[in-house]
């Protein structure tokens, strides 16, 4: 039966009311007379609605519940009963930005989707219900203070752990811990938006993981010791890691700050596959697969539940059976996911729409920087436009553990992981922009570029002449005294002078100087492999034996290592575009 032909109020179940203006792109509950609702006491009466544009909220104050998941948490108001919090009477939405609108976000975490489904909901209280679904985070200062900014590139750590919480899950994960890092994906988004990199970092590698203070329940902090030449997926749930350790750890990897973290546990890939209505996937062959329990014959299916989370998990249906080729199963299922989230049938439905804001907030866990809605409302606008061609997976290179007669383990190859990471720290994007984007991107950039490529034409001073105080501002320890030994012993540099630590840390390594230091800063800029980005110079001359000040940031990795980023990645570097569709095996 449809919503006309029901004859109580509470028996319309309010998805099947919702309706897309197409005027506005907003979603709107659609109020008919045959509903049976009755006006509410002391209520205004109310014009009739224009046929011309959706008509205004049958219920007034209540919250549109998910289709599958209604929540009793979230009434709707009775006859007599006062306004809802933040509501007035008479139904009508509060003017103004805060209480009315609020755009609806699916980002998701773990091994599914994690971005890219937006659009407009009436409804402040089904707003602040989704609010109350979000696990909120303090990872401290292992993220960045104040959220992102509109100017700057974001990096989001994806975690999916390996946490057997939730029914049906037992045969998943390690019976009775408390999670790993199962799936990590860095998702770098560039500074223009234009393009994004997603980055997974394989479980098993060797690495190091650096002491964390984690927040305990009771409110307390625990210091959790560093280890060293552990598995990567050691990072989170294992002596009380919280996800900040591992967005530390991802740092002391990469080189990379980590922005923000999201985290999902089995459950989201159940409920998210199942909300969007199922993820298209395809396998060459027929997979049998008695641990994950997987069976699919040859060729296109449409995965949700249990099906779904089984091909994610799978180690043994695909490729050589490692942990690396189930990375690039679960990289073919989310570009999937995302194609499923942004395509037409699921953003012009309302049943699936409320569905995935219902699954996506209830299955996140997120820190305190995003830890709401409206935070999480305005991510999802910086990378709502990004074209999912531009949108690239890749996995940090690994070989095998020289160390293991039985190979276990991976550690990283460095001859491809360096310059792969160089061009994620220069913000290089891996797929080639559109000649329309690049284009609008060198148009807003050409004068910013132009003048700070000029600061490295001209002379270049003697190694001898040039004097230089270098601090350490976000370099691995040590990278201060290791530069000055190297810049003395290899270069030539005896005017260079170790100060230590930096009063304040730096993301990107940064030489200052005075205009009539030019030759000497360009002469150093060449020996240690430095951008023209990291040359700041002042406005005015330095007085004779005055030093410049070079400043290690986070990205850097060492003397020697230039920080130029390279144009292209490294051949042999597996990647595979978003919008591709590829079949497993």
């Amino acid at each position: 039966m449809d919503a006309q032909s029901r004859g109580r109020a509470d028996e319309i179940d309010p998805a099947d009311q919702w309706v897309l203006n197409p005027r506005t792109g907003n979603y709107e509950l659609r109020l008919d007379s045959s509903a049976g609702q009755a006006p509410t006491s002391g209520a205004t009466p109310r014009r009739a609605p224009s046929p011309q544009a959706p008509r205004q909220v049958a219920r007034r104050g209540s919250p549109p519940p998910a289709p599958t998941a209604p929540s009793p948490a979230v009434p709707g108001p009775r006859r007599g009963d006062g306004p809802p919090d933040g509501g007035r009477r008479g139904g009508r939405p509060p003017k103004g930005g805060g209480g009315g609108r609020k755009k609806a976000l699916v980002i998701t975490g773990g091994t599914l989707a994690f971005l890219l489904v937006g659009g407009s909901v009436a409804a402040y209280l089904y707003y602040e219900h989704l609010n109350g679904n979000l696990n909120v985070t303090d990872v401290g200062d292992a993220g960045t203070s104040g959220g992102f900014k509109k100017d700057q590139a974001i990096n989001i750590l994806v975690i999916g752990t390996d946490k057997r919480s939730g029914e049906g899950n037992e045969g998943y994960g390690d019976a009775g811990s408390v999670g790993h890092a199962d799936t990590t994906i860095l998702f770098h988004v560039a500074k223009d938006r234009s393009n994004a990199t997603a980055l997974s970092i394989p479980r098993d590698l060797i690495t190091n993981v650096p002491a964390c203070p984690t927040k305990q329940p009771d409110g307390t902090t625990k210091n959790v010791p560093a280890e060293h030449g552990v598995r990567f997926n050691t990072s989170l749930g294992q002596g009380g890691r919280d996800p900040g350790c591992t967005m530390r750890t991802v740092k002391e990897l990469t080189g990379i700050q980590v922005d923000h973290f999201m985290m999902a546990d089995f459950n989201a890939v159940k409920n998210l596959s199942t909300a969007v209505g199922g993820v298209p996937v395809c396998v060459e062959k027929a997979v049998d697969d008695r641990d994950s329990q997987l069976k699919l014959t040859a060729g296109e299916h449409r995965l949700e539940g249990e099906q779904a989370l089984a091909f994610v998990r799978t180690r043994h249906a695909f490729g050589n059976e490692s942990d690396l080729d189930r990375i690039k199963t679960q990289q073919q299922f989310l570009g999937s996911m995302m194609r499923e989230m942004k395509s037409k049938q699921t953003l012009t439905s309302p049943k699936k729409f409320f569905s995935l804001a219902e699954a996506a907030t209830k299955s996140l866990s997120v820190d305190t920087g995003i830890g709401s809605i409206d935070k999480l409302t305005d991510l999802a606008g910086e990378l709502k436009d990004i074209d999912l061609k531009n949108i690239t997976f890749t996995t940090l290179p690994v070989l095998d553990n020289p160390a293991e007669k039985v190979k276990a383990t991976v550690v990283v190859n460095a001859a491809q992981a360096d310059p792969l990471l160089q061009m994620i720290r220069g913000d290089v994007s891996l797929t080639e922009v559109e000649q329309k984007e690049q284009a609008a991107k060198d148009a807003a950039d050409a004068d910013s570029k132009s003048k700070q490529d000029a600061l490295m034409q001209g002379n270049r001073a003697p190694a001898k002449d040039v004097r230089v105080d270098i601090y350490n501002g976000g370099g691995p320890a040590g990278s201060a005294s290791g530069t000055l030994t190297w810049l003395q012993n290899t270069k030539g540099v005896p005017k260079a002078s170790n100060l230590g630590n930096a009063r304040a840390k730096v993301d990107t390594t940064q030489l200052e100087y005075a205009p009539n230091q030019a030759d000497q800063a360009r002469a150093l800029a060449d020996m240690m492999g430095l951008p023209a980005s990291a040359l700041k110079m002042g406005t005015s001359d330095a007085a004779p034996k005055t030093p410049m000040k070079l400043t290690l940031g986070g990205d850097f990795k060492g003397a020697g290592v230039s920080q130029t980023a390279p144009q292209q990645a490294p051949e042999g570097v597996q990647r595979v575009e978003a919008d591709k569709a590829i079949c497993a095996k």
